[in-house]
């Protein structure tokens, strides 16, 4: 039996692509030069970590002039690196809370990045509990996350049900007890949701 599911965030609610941004605003041979020379996603792990947003991306910009452009962009153009919202998914956690299934989310996210994506997407607010590592200062796939999460929500951890695109992060989840499914797309999601009860096929469509 299930009592919360929960739901990560990036490329399972919103998809979050920065190269595609890059490719598309300076060309896939400029991105991939940055990339190779700048570790940014190392640089929003400091962010999802409860590091400060625009000084963080600002000061690594400063770091490597020959790029400030293209790294403040991770800021500048931050909403539009995060998005389009996967709407599927997007009704699947509406249809989960329309039956009364407490839906949380647990989220590799920063402090100021997540109030703002909430500013533009309003089912970032409609969660019974939001586990956003910015606030708890450890990120997934550290178990200490997943920890903090148990002992929030009081639920064991074999009646909670997780959904991630990382299979490392979903490794950790089933490793402390956690059932989980592996996003792939939010078909297989819904087929999820469906062959564990909490959810009819015409309400995960």
């Amino acid at each position: 039996m299930i009592d919360a599911v929960i739901f990560d965030i990036g490329n399972v609610l919103i998809e979050w692509q920065p190269e595609r941004h890059y490719d598309r605003e300076i060309g896939e041979e400029r991105r991939r030069a940055l990339f190779d020379t700048i570790d940014l996603h190392a640089m929003n792990d400091v962010i999802d970590s409860g590091g400060p947003f625009k000084e963080t991306i600002y000061a690594t910009a400063e770091r490597h002039p020959d790029f400030q452009h293209e790294i403040r962009m991770w800021f500048d153009d931050w909403i539009e690196m995060a998005r389009p919202a996967i709407d599927h998914s997007v009704r699947l956690l509406r249809a989960l809370r329309t039956k009364g299934v407490p839906v949380f989310a647990l989220t590799n996210f920063g402090i100021d990045s997540f109030a703002y994506a909430q500013t533009h997407y309003d089912f970032l607010s409609e969660f019974d509990q939001a586990f956003v590592s910015g606030h708890m200062g450890v990120i997934k796939p550290d178990p200490r996350i997943y920890q903090m999460v148990e002992e929030a929500c009081g639920i064991a951890p074999d009646r909670l049900l997780f959904t991630d695109d990382r299979a490392d992060n979903i490794s950790t989840a089933r490793a402390r007890g956690w059932q989980a499914h592996l996003f792939d797309g939010p078909q297989g999601w819904a087929n999820r949701l469906v062959a564990d009860g909490l959810l009819s096929p015409g309400e995960a469509k």
